[in-house]
């Protein structure tokens, strides 16, 4: 989920609160809080608690929910899963080291490290973030190794890596997608989902796709594919969150403010994103 800010930029809580309210009633499985989407690497450590606080409180334990906790600094992201009360999590995600560029031991070495931990933890493999792909055969060995390591959020612009982890994991290993428009393919190919951008902005058209998949009802499912092809282009055009937060602004459920470095989409990428959502109705 994104964070939606005031137009001081402070944390809009009662937009946040419609947010959870509006997923929570179209179909969404579970809510990943503090992700990537969320912006926040620009949150202060007592935001991302309020932030934390404020979530638990109005999903009243109706969805399950995941921590976003990554870094690149292996021994402060361990720290924080063990500092962290996660007992209203079902797991954490996080993000593979970002611009140390480790090798592959490195990145296996990390992953280790959190493993250690104990917690459940959810791999997420964004080379166009972070600099660096997490392997496929380097997934497939942290999942053979530690139980705990249970699902990884692929996000490799090459869809035959997902392919390749998905022919070699273990049993009990999850697959879901980080990469929207790869979502259908990768779910009727045996992955488990996907953990979405613009699945906040159309949680039921975007859940009743990934369930049609699970039914293996292909045709069904490519036809909401088909549908919301051009608004998962859009909203990435100039980045992430700028162009989900336009989707919902414009769906009145929060204001299109982000945080610098972040700036918000160009007149005309709001003018798009607008267009595609009427022809979406």
């Amino acid at each position: 989920m994104v964070t939606p800010f005031n137009e001081d930029l402070s944390v809009d809580f009662d937009s946040l609160t419609k947010l959870v309210e509006y997923n929570i009633e179209n179909g969404t499985n579970y809510l990943v809080v503090l992700g990537t989407t969320a912006e926040a690497a620009t949150l202060s450590g007592e935001e991302k608690k309020q932030v934390i606080e404020h979530i638990i409180k109005v999903n009243n334990k109706r969805l399950p929910l995941v921590l976003g906790i990554g870094g690149n600094n292996t021994l402060e992201v361990k720290k924080q899963i063990e500092e962290t009360d996660l007992s209203a999590f079902e797991a954490v995600l996080s993000v593979s080291p970002y611009y140390n560029k480790p090798n592959q031991e490195g990145l296996y070495q990390h992953y280790k490290m959190l493993a250690s931990t104990g917690k459940n933890i959810i791999i997420y493999n964004v080379p166009s973030r972070t600099g660096q792909n997490i392997e496929a055969d380097t997934t497939i060995r942290l999942a053979n190794e530690f139980p705990n390591l249970f699902m990884i959020k692929e996000a490799a612009p090459n869809i035959l890596q997902y392919f390749d982890i998905l022919r070699k994991k273990p049993e009990g290993f999850s697959l879901v997608s980080g990469d929207d428009e790869y979502t259908l393919p990768v779910t009727l190919a045996g992955g488990d989902g996907v953990i979405s951008v613009i699945g906040q902005g159309y949680p039921k058209e975007f859940s009743t796709m990934v369930q049609l998949a699970f039914e293996g009802k292909v045709k069904e499912a490519y036809e909401i594919h088909n549908k919301l092809v051009d608004i998962t282009r859009l909203i990435f055009a100039e980045g992430n969150p700028c162009g989900i937060k336009v989707v919902l602004a414009e769906k009145g459920i929060i204001k299109n403010y982000l945080r610098l470095p972040l700036v918000p989409a160009s007149e005309g990428l709001y003018a798009k994103i607008k267009a595609e959502m009427a022809k979406i109705g």
